[in-house]
């Protein structure tokens, strides 16, 4: 029996060690929290509310049930988010706004009790369309693209402006689409239509001009020759005719000399007896 009794109460004091012993690792592991790298966290106490103090990586200790973490991520994260703006000269353009975002560690608490842990998925999507439509209603349709880096710049410019307001952090803001409505892209066809059309008939008429100039110029030249020839027979007779006459059949007969098809040559004056009809027989 009295071996019983002490088995019985090893037992027991056994079963309470171990019961003492969860109890001290259940309380110890709900005192202790750890922040991993690229993270913050802000401590809510029931008693004083969300704590000034942001708290740094490692493992840290808080009293149970009275206190709790929020864990931030304090890396750069992207954000996407697409607008339909409308221009100075009233033409709707689509927008696709790329920004580069993390939140200002020492303004955590601050933060988490006024926007809470998704505190850039409230802010950026309602600014960023916010500033789109302030800047694109400063230019017309066309500037977008002409003027794009300075569009670029005042947006950048006038959403960090915003997001510091609500203690956000943005590290690039970039334009990555841009694209019109279909009234303004069909005009703008046509527009360049116009212009190669408006650029073919300068051509056309540059050319015809042109022309109308080179044959002035020829004109001027056979009138010139024209009366050339005429003084040099009105000072020399028919004699300039003649020799022009002899030279010509002298080439003539030479291309017929050359060719095989050719087996006599004409004699007398019979080659060219339209040159000259006083020359013709029988005259």
């Amino acid at each position: 029996m009295g071996s019983s009794q002490a088995a019985v109460s090893f037992l027991t004091n056994l079963a309470r060690a171990a019961f003492g012993f969860g109890v001290g690792a259940t309380i110890l592991n709900s005192s202790l929290y750890t922040v991993d790298g690229g993270q913050r966290a802000v401590l809510f106490d029931r008693f004083r509310g969300v704590l000034d103090e942001t708290i740094g990586e490692g493992t840290h200790f808080l009293i149970p049930w009275l206190q709790k973490p929020y864990i931030f991520d304090i890396r750069t994260r992207p954000h996407t988010f697409s607008s339909v703006s409308g221009t100075k000269d009233l033409q709707m353009v689509n927008l696709t706004l790329r920004v580069l975002s993390r939140p200002e560690v020492p303004r955590l608490p601050t933060i988490f009790k006024t926007l809470g842990l998704e505190y850039d998925e409230k802010v950026l999507p309602s600014i960023g369309n916010e500033v789109l439509k302030a800047v694109v209603a400063q230019f017309n349709a066309d500037q977008l693209l002409t003027e794009r880096p300075h569009v670029s710049a005042l947006v950048r410019e006038s959403l960090i402006h915003r997001a510091r307001d609500f203690n956000i952090v943005l590290d690039d803001v970039a334009i990555t689409h841009l694209s019109y409505g279909s009234e303004f892209s069909k005009a703008v066809e046509q527009k360049q239509v116009a212009q190669q059309e408006a650029e073919r008939s300068k051509f056309i008429v540059m050319k015809a001009e042109q022309e109308r100039r080179a044959a002035i110029i020829r004109a001027e030249g056979e009138s010139e020759s024209a009366k050339l020839i005429s003084d040099a027979t009105a000072a020399a007779g028919m004699g300039l005719i003649e020799l022009r006459r002899i030279e010509a059949s002298r080439e003539i007969a030479a291309t017929l000399a050359k060719s095989p098809n050719v087996a006599y040559l004409p004699g007398g004056n019979n080659m060219l007896l339209g040159l000259n009809p006083s020359l013709t027989p029988g005259r």
